[in-house]
């Protein structure tokens, strides 16, 4: 049983650690605000926005809205640069974005095989720019690739628990 568990585990590692990023590609924007809708899987056809004017020095101004999974929903504003906005903590935001942004904000390609290990129900939309370049990217838990997308922006989106 003990050499089962290792296996699952090596084979869970194994698989997430395959859920690497394309460089580009924003996910879908939002198709309303409901629970039901925000539970949905992220579809993961690429859409692109228009760049907007920013408040930032280094060309980033977000909106990060964060659905807990029970209905409740959260809206942040994130610029870099100096870190600011009403997110609940800026400077995380931007150092997570720093460090992964180019990897975990584009969507998860249609062809990338996926351990369906389901992480929890949290959902997430960040739409803006974040150093010029369009942004507007879906955020789940609901398999592998999407919970790693997830965790490699923490600090900018909230923990499992939250």
């Amino acid at each position: 049983m003990r050499t089962f568990a290792v296996f699952l585990m090596v084979l869970s590692i194994t698989v997430a650690a395959g859920c690497g990023q394309r460089v580009g590609t924003p996910a879908n924007p939002p198709t309303g605000g409901t629970a039901t809708e925000s539970a949905r899987p992220p579809a993961a056809s690429p859409t692109t926005t228009a760049p907007r004017p920013t408040a930032s020095g280094d060309g980033t101004d977000l909106t990060i809205v964060f659905n807990d999974g029970s209905g409740t929903t959260s809206t942040w504003r994130l610029t870099c640069d100096p870190p600011g906005g009403s997110h609940p903590q800026p400077d995380a935001a931007c150092a997570a974005l720093q460090r992964s942004a180019k990897a975990a904000l584009p969507a998860v390609p249609k062809n990338r095989a996926c351990a369906e290990v389901y992480g929890g129900p949290q959902t997430a939309m960040v739409t803006g720019t974040w150093r010029g370049t369009p942004v507007n990217s879906r955020f789940s838990r609901v398999n592998a690739c999407e919970t790693a997308r997830w965790n490699a922006l923490s600090g900018l989106l909230p923990g499992a628990n939250s």
